[in-house]
This record gives C-alpha cells, structure tokens and sequence, in this order.
C-alpha cells in the first residue's frame, strides 16, 4: 500500500464539475492499493499518515503531525501509484488490487483515519477525478507500508 502524501494549504476533488471533497490546510493523500494489501496494511499506513510531522512548529521546523496542526485529509484513490514503471514505455498494473478489493481497502483505510480522530473528506473510488491543490512548501512524501 503506497501513500503519496502532499501537505496543502488546499485541495479539491471535483466530478463532472461538481466538487465532492474539499479541504483547507491539511494532507492530499493519493492511495495506490496493492494485491498483497490487507486491512493491516491499511490501518498501519492510517497510522503513520496521522502521527507524520510535516507541519511547521513556532520555530519552523516540521514537528507537528495533521491534527497537532489542526489540519484535515482529503484521501483520493491512486490506482496509477502502484505501476510497474522500470522499462518500457508504458506502465504496467500487475501489482494493482483487483477494483473489488481496492475499494473494499480504500474505504477500510477512510474508517481508520476517521478512527483516529481525523477530519477526512474523499474522493470517489475509480471515478474521473480532478484533483486540483495548493501544495505547502512544496512538502510531498511517499510511503509505504
């Protein structure tokens, strides 16, 4: 499971030219689901997004975590992050769960992030995303679990 997180100071999904989640400050997560994911990977991952500390403190330094920095996630699913891209000149998606379980884990992984007291506003699953942001910093991290 790869999270490609990016901190914003805001972010946007829209469909069809209808915006159906929106953040201000806070983290655009784009997760890319794997076949070998499972609901652990999912709620580790959740984990470690909550408690990352990329925000800025007083000092300006990055010591503060999402909710320390009063902040919100706007989670889209990725299924692009997941592709083979070693050779050739167009990527490969062997790796990519199949839709049912890409689904069934990008939603177990919104309730873990909602668990954890976070603020969370969505894309939608495997629909015709545009994903508009303001980047802060620019600050963009990959991780994975």
């Amino acid at each position: 499971m790869i999270g490609l997180i990016q901190r914003v100071k805001q972010a946007s999904v829209d469909i069809d030219g209808s915006t159906v989640g929106a953040i201000d400050t806070g983290l655009l997560v784009l997760l890319g689901v794997e076949q070998e994911d499972n609901e652990q990977k999912a709620k580790k991952l959740a984990e470690r997004i909550s408690k990352y500390r990329i925000f800025n403190d007083e000092n300006g330094k990055m010591n503060l975590n999402v909710q320390q920095a009063e902040g919100s996630l706007l989670v889209v699913s990725q299924f692009t992050l997941v592709a083979d891209t070693k050779s050739g000149n167009r990527p490969g998606f062997s790796r990519g769960a199949s839709p049912e379980q890409g689904k069934a884990l990008y939603e177990y992984f919104v309730e873990c992030c909602k668990s954890l007291g976070l603020t969370v506003e969505t894309g939608q699953f495997g629909a015709d995303m545009q994903v508009s942001l303001v980047n802060d910093g620019p600050v963009t991290f990959s991780l994975s679990v």
